[in-house]
């Protein structure tokens, strides 16, 4: 976003289907009816607590979600073609098939320990519950196999944005 380049951001696209108004709203409240506030909002923690200790309860949302973010995601591809370069954000690339819309596969990598750190900072996850969600992914080592390039994260901000600079003046 710094560089200008318009980002499409699949985990907010998502958050937008579930939204209250959101086309997947009726049917993730239905299907998880435990993950839905007195307000009729989606609690997203809870959510993620059912989807992450099932894998079955997760291909049930995500045949709900990734149909329509799809969707969302190929028309905001069009919006922006005037664009020299999009840039997808998307956790599950490969997961989700979604890497068949891209030209230039990028993964963004950190190890187990720095993963969890900065997940236990962001969101208070346990252990176990990192694991489980870790579980729920393709493993680094496969996407970076799949990647044409591949930023290492484990440093400090300043050093991953050299190297998204790096690959930018590349492209």
């Amino acid at each position: 976003k710094e560089a200008g380049f318009a980002v499409i951001d699949a985990d907010v696209v998502t958050r937008d289907l579930i939204e209250k108004n959101g086309k997947c709203y009726k049917k993730v409240a239905k299907l998880f009816s435990g993950a839905i506030l007195n307000t009729g909002k989606v609690d997203r923690v809870t959510l993620a607590d059912i989807v992450f200790n099932d894998p079955r309860e997760l291909k049930k949302l995500t045949d709900i979600l990734y149909p329509e973010a799809f969707k969302h995601i190929k028309q905001s591809i069009v919006k922006f073609k005037h664009q020299e370069f999009i840039v997808l954000d998307v956790q599950l690339l490969f997961e989700s098939g979604w890497d068949r819309l891209t030209d230039i596969n990028i993964v963004v990598g950190a190890t187990h320990k720095v993963q969890l750190q900065r997940l236990k900072s962001k969101w208070s996850l346990s252990d176990t519950d990192f694991r489980r969600r870790l579980k729920a992914q393709m493993p680094l080592s496969q996407k970076k196999r799949l990647a044409d390039m591949v930023i290492n994260n484990n440093g400090s901000l300043a050093q991953t944005k050299a190297q998204v600079a790096a690959i930018i003046n590349r492209l």
